[in-house]
């Protein structure tokens, strides 16, 4: 299908169904009996209790398998700043997923507000019906200040699917590059391109791995310590990378590099610049819908390992190979929080799934659609977590 048809059919489904999700009872009250079970004078006995015991919550509610999806409609996709109201619609479509491959139950939780200390203190008040807190489409920088503060104050795990969903999709897909080169990521020059949640997120982990080199460049060019404009968050990539600080444009520190990571806006990279890159370079132009440059340029500019964001493309980094595993991991183990070792699982986990006789430079990650991904990756993250 085309875009436009995708386009199309999209607003009939959801035209259709009034909505993509919906709350349906796991019991039974057809009868007196059975509603006096469900519901009143029952429910006084278990509520007892969990009055007693709250521990008793996740056993005897729904809490375990409920998460929470919140935003504040600031980032949302490639459409921006929306609203709420709009952001729902994305946010029932996350629910899909989420349900399909995580087997979570999904609440969508559109916050008609962008003041940090009111989205912290609405989810710290909502918490109590949730496992899970799954943070999305909020702009940076204020969503890394919101995810910390969250993960601090709660206990059950926060995690920002926009950063480090898209930034464990990326580490596995590098994770494969090299192993099928025989490469070494500490010594490859790096560049992504942006700045924002995703790539700031990408940056950090690859760094975690053991990545050294890693040049980054947002819409006024490269970031260098040179300039005043750069927030804490930019500044600390600067700081911890050994990449040169001379060039000032994407263009300049693609000269040469091995990896090319795109996290910004479509058709930003030209062949020429593909072209300068170094020898066998790997590719992954994720922004969406339309990449950085596309496939067959970078292919033909000379490019050996390329990837998209797509589903009409070999090699789709996507999010949807991360997040669904994370999820039923941490509700699975009871986690309090999403540690470094449970992402780090979970890139070794996706990395892994591709068998040896499969790997090549037409697949380098999973099918995204796999449903015995996310269980192979769940299981690496509970292991994780209760290491």
């Amino acid at each position: 299908m085309d875009q436009e048809e995708i386009y199309r059919r999209a607003v009939e489904l959801v035209d259709k169904a009034r909505g993509k999700l919906e709350v349906r009872s796991k019991v039974g009250a057809a009868d007196l009996d059975g509603l006096s079970i469900a519901y009143t004078p029952g429910v006084a006995a278990p509520a007892r209790a969990v009055h007693a015991d709250r521990s008793l919550q996740f056993r005897y509610t729904a809490r375990a398998s409920m998460l929470a999806i919140v935003t504040d409609g600031t980032a949302v996709l490639g459409l921006g700043d929306v609203g709420p109201e709009a952001a729902m619609v994305v946010m029932e479509g996350k629910g899909v997923m989420l349900r399909e491959f995580a087997g979570a139950d999904p609440v969508p939780i559109c916050l008609c507000t962008t003041d940090t200390d009111e989205i912290v203190r609405t989810v710290k008040n909502i918490s109590p019906s949730f496992g899970f807190i799954f943070l999305e489409d909020i702009a940076a920088p204020r969503c890394f200040e919101i995810e910390r503060r969250l993960s601090e104050e709660l206990d059950i795990p926060v995690f920002h699917d926009d950063q480090h969903g898209t930034a464990i999709a990326i580490c596995a897909g590098l994770k494969n590059v090299m192993r099928l080169s025989g490469r070494e990521l500490a010594a490859q020059k790096i560049v992504i391109s942006g700045a924002g949640a995703s790539a700031l997120a990408t940056a950090g982990l690859l760094f975690e791995l053991g990545a050294a080199h890693i040049a980054m460049a947002d819409s006024r060019g490269a970031l260098s310590s040179s300039r005043p404009d750069l927030d804490p968050w930019k500044r600390a990539v600067v700081e911890r990378s050994t990449a040169p600080q001379e060039e000032r444009s994407l263009a300049g520190i693609m000269r040469g590099a091995d990896v090319f990571i795109g996290l910004s806006r479509g058709g930003l990279v030209s062949r020429a610049m593909a072209a300068s890159m170094g020898r066998d370079a790997v590719v992954f132009a994720l922004a969406n819908p339309d990449p950085e440059i596309m496939p067959e340029d970078a292919l033909a500019a000379g490019a050996k390992y390329v990837g998209t964001g797509r589903f009409d493309y070999p090699n789709t980094v996507n999010n949807l190979l991360a997040f669904p595993g994370i999820v039923r991991g941490a509700m699975r183990s009871r986690a309090k929080h999403i540690t470094m070792r449970m992402k780090l699982a979970a890139v070794d986990a996706i990395a892994s799934y591709v068998a040896d006789d499969q790997l090549s430079e037409a697949c380098l990650l999973p099918n995204p659609l796999d449903r015995h991904l996310s269980e192979s990756v769940a299981a690496a993250v509970a292991s994780a977590a209760d290491a």
